[in-house]
């Protein structure tokens, strides 16, 4: 059986270095830094940076055509105001508009941006998962 978490997502990145400079200018510091790869102590998980031809070879697939788009990166926050400031603060960095958030469907606020790289991140309030003072979310029990 494999345990039910996510310890460590990386994202594979055209130009780390322009990447490291996006996330910084997010307000994100690493935790470690190495040749090729970056990583970020998130709440307990970690977010790595890698290039995309190291990590297609770290795969095992050297060479291969690594995409961005079908996975989508979530912060959840408590407020509308939260999410728009957090919306702002990516494309001020240099990350690119997809939706500016909104009042959606399932009655919450979201939007989602794109870093340099493409990949994709939803902002959002759902007034159905309350967040933890650390803004951490822990699923409602359903009933």
């Amino acid at each position: 059986m494999i345990p039910q978490r996510v310890t460590l997502i990386t994202l594979g990145t055209r130009d780390l270095g322009r990447a490291r400079r996006f996330y910084g200018d997010l307000g994100w510091r690493p935790a470690s830094e190495q040749e090729g790869i970056s990583f970020y102590q998130l709440h307990g998980m970690v977010l790595g940076l890698f290039g995309l031809d190291a990590l297609a070879e770290d795969q095992g697939r050297p060479g291969a055509e690594l995409g961005t788009g079908a996975v989508t990166l979530a912060q959840n926050f408590a407020t509308e105001a939260e999410v728009d400031a957090a919306y702002e603060a990516a494309l001020s960095a240099g990350g690119t508009a997809l939706k500016a958030p909104e009042k959606v469907f399932w009655g919450g606020y979201s939007g989602y941006w794109a870093d340099p790289d493409g990949h994709v991140w939803e902002v959002a309030m759902n007034p159905y998962w309350p967040l933890s003072a650390d803004g951490s979310l822990t699923l409602p029990e359903a009933g």
